[in-house]
């Protein structure tokens, strides 16, 4: 693993973005970002920026960074890396790509070569901020008046699911965005009817009513919830009675000992002129991602009017995605052990889903605290894509779990300690199941 830099990462942040600015004058600029929230709000902060600079400049969306598409980048562009490529480094300094900058918030695994300019916030003490939130920064270094993108930050912070761990730099960006803070319930929408945020909620998911329309109205009735003039009230407008009914009935669904976990802050922002839950927007632009519409979702950061009603369509579908995903991960066979449980949904459940269907079981009651989390779904006629989770706070290193696995048959790694994935090829499906068990094994002998 690359050592930490003791150093400021603000003046890191500055002295790159000065660097840039010098020869982005001079070269035409290749925009790589990641598809996710995170990686679609990084590339609309620095489009924006870079149109301010009438700079000439074109853009990538892409799933993962493979070798063959590094080695295909043009020599002779600026290539700037956007919440992805610190874990490619190797491919990069071999790819003959000469101006690289990498704005990223993962892991770095290798050294960094010197063709490379990397602003990470895993080099500078591992300081909590998304990429997004990084980019931001940079932005705003290259001119003041970025500031206005700092919304979108914080919409890749909480698709990252950030919000939580506020540290300094985050609480600027949050002062920049001029956010409206609540405390509540933690499902969204808290703008929309709440029989219908509740029909959809994946986190907390809540047994018995995520995606059950008759538990969603015996759940309301339960906590003295009624619809005025054939209308539930959204989250936001409850009295303090309500919200507390309604807290305690969902707690008790959830088997939660602390209320904690569903109750939190709630952002909101505003876009298209109109204020709006922060959790929703972000999971419209991922639902975008997801369904392969990543330009849409573009253009939605960017506020462009002409894809609302295309994008709103598309996160519906994709809700539905997820409800039937969740169905078919509670009911189908798995592959268990101590510590384990592994879910080969095969073609049942999208490649571009799975992540997403880990993430909110392992949020929810249904395992054991500490229990892995593996999701694995066919991607194309080749490859298998998985997903790796656990189940509450846990010190263990998933990603170098995984990484151990995939050396051995090959494939690709990325992604966080606490959350990460892997593309591997479908003709190692049975080999990386069976060394993912015996790695599996050997930590709890060592434990």
């Amino acid at each position: 693993m690359q050592e930490e830099v003791k150093g400021d990462l603000e003046k890191e942040i500055k002295r790159v973005a000065e660097k840039f600015k010098n020869i982005a004058k001079e070269k035409e600029i290749l925009i790589v970002s990641h598809f996710d929230t995170d990686g679609i709000t990084s590339a609309a902060i620095l489009l924006k920026a870079l149109k301010r600079m009438d700079a000439s400049f074109s853009f990538k969306i892409i799933k993962s960074l493979e070798k063959e598409f590094v080695y295909s980048l043009p020599k002779d562009k600026i290539i700037i890396f956007l919440d992805l490529a610190s874990s490619s480094l190797n491919y990069l300094n071999d790819a003959g790509l000469t101006n690289i900058f990498i704005i990223d918030h993962h892991e770095v695994v290798q050294k960094i070569p010197e063709n490379v300019e990397i602003i990470n916030s895993e080099l500078f003490e591992k300081q909590k901020i998304s990429a997004s939130g990084l980019v931001y920064l940079f932005c705003k270094e290259l001119d003041p008046i970025n500031k206005d993108s700092a919304k979108l930050a914080i919409l890749g912070m909480i698709g990252d699911t950030l919000e939580k761990e506020i540290d300094s730099l985050n609480h600027g960006i949050l002062e920049d965005a001029d956010v409206i803070k609540k405390r509540g319930l933690l499902i969204y929408p808290s703008t929309r009817p709440l029989n219908r945020a509740l029909e959809f909620s994946s986190n907390p998911y809540i047994p018995g009513v995520t995606g059950d329309v008759s538990g969603v109205v015996e759940l309301l009735r339960e906590s003295g919830i009624n619809p005025e003039n054939g209308k539930y009230k959204s989250l936001i407008e409850l009295n303090q009675e309500e919200m507390e009914r309604l807290v305690t009935s969902v707690t008790l669904r959830c088997h939660l000992e602390k209320q904690e976990k569903i109750v939190g802050d709630i952002y909101l922002i505003k876009i298209f002129n109109k204020l709006e839950d922060a959790r929703e927007i972000s999971a419209k632009i991922n639902a975008c991602s997801r369904l392969g519409d990543s330009y849409s979702a573009l253009l939605f950061c960017l506020e462009n009017s002409k894809v609302k009603k295309q994008v709103e369509s598309i996160h519906v579908k994709y809700r539905q995605h997820i409800v039937s995903g969740l169905k078919y991960f509670n009911s189908c066979e798995k592959i268990s052990g101590t510590g384990f449980v592994i879910i080969n949904a095969k073609e049942n459940i999208k490649e571009t889903i799975i992540g997403t269907i880990s993430s909110i079981v392992s949020n929810s009651p249904t395992y054991q605290e500490g229990t892995c989390l593996i999701g694995m779904s066919y991607s194309g006629e080749k490859n298998i894509k998985v997903s790796v989770r656990c189940v509450g706070n846990t010190n263990r290193n998933l990603r170098e779990l995984l990484t151990r696995v995939v050396d051995e048959i090959g494939g690709e790694v990325g992604g966080h300690e606490t959350a990460c994935g892997a593309t591997i090829l479908k003709e190692n499906e049975d080999e990386f199941i069976k060394l993912l068990k015996k790695n599996f094994e050997v930590e709890i002998i060592k434990i």
